[in-house]
């Protein structure tokens, strides 16, 4: 592998990113319009980001097969799949057609995450964690914009008009197609040439995947309530659409620069310790979020993006530098992993707001979160495997 960081690379990858998940983030904005359209419950809109996610179930069938082939234009055509499906939400007639293009969008999505991060480790040398900042950077800033961007278009054009946006992602794949075409994504056959089998593979990772299981579920409440009901949530205290879009877009923003800076400040002083940080504080920041008043809401949001997403490069980071031979496979796992249990607990917070009501929900998922950071300490100071 070239140990020089290629920056333009993994730019170019980066911003494929962006455009992929621009309309991944589509779903949260237009919740609540949906919600009044269809007579959708907090239940059933749970089920809608499952269904979006099953298709994460064949990350590992995917992942042994991006070991082996060259599947670069995955990366390529999904930005502009995503755009297509995500952007005819709006003109849905019903809730079965939204779930079967939200099931076409989690395909698309699966396609696009198990080859790109192993792309960019590639290209990143021995500074993996800045690399996986950057690739990060591209989906959290697509997270700022998409809520606005849809926002946008509803109010120009009304729900039903909202995928005039599609051809920002169609051409997306066109440039995309030109600028990565001639790079090598995947080191082909590797795994099958040095004969690691696929159980010593499970053998080896198992340990740091228990860890980052157990972070991942524990935070995964506070991180299905803010990324997906946030809007929800703020609309039924009173605020207008934008108000809530536009919230989650501070959320999100902020989050795009923590990722940013986290994955070269764990580089520089150890996966674990900005683990700790973002796993003990993060929580407390939802909390005070919860009880601020009007004033104090953007502020708050700002630094609870800065602590929410910081710990996502980290994490791939440790999971990119595993001493294997399958590293495609390895992010699979955690794809899988991550994704499962994200879609799980949409499901579970929405149920619990549909029974207790979001408050009370937001208020519970911030408390469970602090069960995530005695997993840390099981967490070796070098990410690598052994």
């Amino acid at each position: 592998m070239n140990k020089k960081f290629q920056r333009g690379k993994v730019v170019t990858i980066s911003v494929g990113h962006f455009f992929h998940d621009v309309y991944s983030a589509f779903l949260a904005p237009v919740l609540p319009l949906l919600i009044d359209k269809l007579g959708i419950s907090l239940t059933m809109a749970g089920i809608m980001d499952i269904v979006r996610k099953i298709p994460a179930l064949f990350n590992p069938v995917l992942g042994l097969m991006a070991d082996r082939t060259e599947v670069k234009y995955f990366v390529i055509i999904t930005p502009g799949l995503t755009a297509i499906a995500m952007s005819l939400l709006g003109v849905a007639p019903s809730y079965f057609i939204l779930l079967i293009l939200l099931f076409v969008t989690g395909i698309s999505a699966t396609l696009f995450h198990i080859p790109s991060p192993v792309m960019v480790r590639n290209l990143s040398g021995a500074k993996t964690g800045a690399g996986m900042s950057y690739f990060m950077f591209g989906g959290e800033l697509a997270r700022t914009i998409g809520p606005l961007l849809i926002t946008a278009a509803i109010s120009v054009w009304g729900l039903e008009g909202s995928y005039r946006v599609m051809p920002f992602g169609i051409a997306a794949s066109l440039v995309l197609y030109f600028k990565l075409r001639n790079i090598k994504s995947i080191h082909k056959d590797a795994a099958h040439r040095e004969g690691e089998g696929i159980m010593k593979t499970l053998h080896d990772i198992l340990p740091v995947f228990l860890v980052i299981g157990g972070f991942l579920l524990m935070r995964a409440a506070m991180v299905s309530a803010l990324t997906f009901y946030l809007p929800t949530y703020l609309t039924t205290k009173g605020s207008s659409l934008w108000i809530a879009n536009a919230s989650l877009s501070v959320l999100q923003l902020s989050g795009a620069f923590g990722t940013f800076g986290a994955g070269p400040l764990a580089d520089r002083i150890t996966h674990k310790k900005v683990l700790l940080i973002t796993g003990i504080l993060s929580p407390i920041a939802m909390l005070a979020f919860i009880y601020a008043n009007e004033i104090l809401v953007f502020p708050l949001l700002l630094l609870l993006g800065l602590l929410l997403f910081a710990s996502r490069p980290v994490m791939l980071a440790i999971v990119q530098e595993t001493d294997t031979k399958r590293p495609a496979f390895v992010n699979s796992i955690y794809m899988f992993m991550s994704f499962g249990v994200s879609s799980l607990m949409v499901l579970f917070v929405g149920t619990m707001g549909d029974h207790f009501g979001l408050e009370m929900t937001f208020k519970f998922s911030a408390g469970i979160a602090f069960l995530a950071i005695p997993f840390l300490f099981f967490l070796p100071v070098k990410s690598s495997i052994k």
